[in-house]
């Protein structure tokens, strides 16, 4: 199956997946630099990792069409938080690969596409008039 037949039939499907494909690679980008020096409670990470993932997962509903084409985006979200924290324990410097991180990636994707099973999943298609 191309790309293009995984996508809804949105109005300018190229341009969103495009914009979601950004998001993706900002988020790599983000995970690998320096984080900033910012003074957080312990622990509070994992909500910032869970909503990064959940907000891919969740846009991806809206973008992807339901069944294989959707799971096979939600596999790669969950193997990209993983291996995202394996580079940050091999290339970084400042960055530690923590498996709690990778859990609330995890768990932030499975909600996000969780929202395929509400009337939301097809808020952006419904954009299309």
């Amino acid at each position: 199956m191309t790309a293009a037949l995984c996508l809804k039939p949105l109005r300018r499907p190229v341009l969103w997946a495009s914009l979601w494909w950004l998001a993706v690679l900002g988020l790599v980008v983000v995970c690998l630099m320096p984080p900033p020096p910012l003074a957080l409670p312990a622990g509070s990470d994992k909500v910032e990792h869970f909503l990064a993932y959940f907000l891919l997962a969740a846009s991806a509903v809206q973008l992807y069409r339901g069944g294989r084409p959707l799971l096979w985006v939600g596999l790669g979200l969950v193997l990209l938080g993983i291996g995202i924290e394996f580079a940050q324990g091999a290339l970084t410097a400042t960055r530690v690969a923590d498996p709690f991180d990778a859990a609330a990636n995890t768990v932030g994707v499975l909600a996000g596409l969780a929202t395929a099973l509400t009337p939301l999943r097809d808020l952006l298609l419904r954009l299309k008039g």
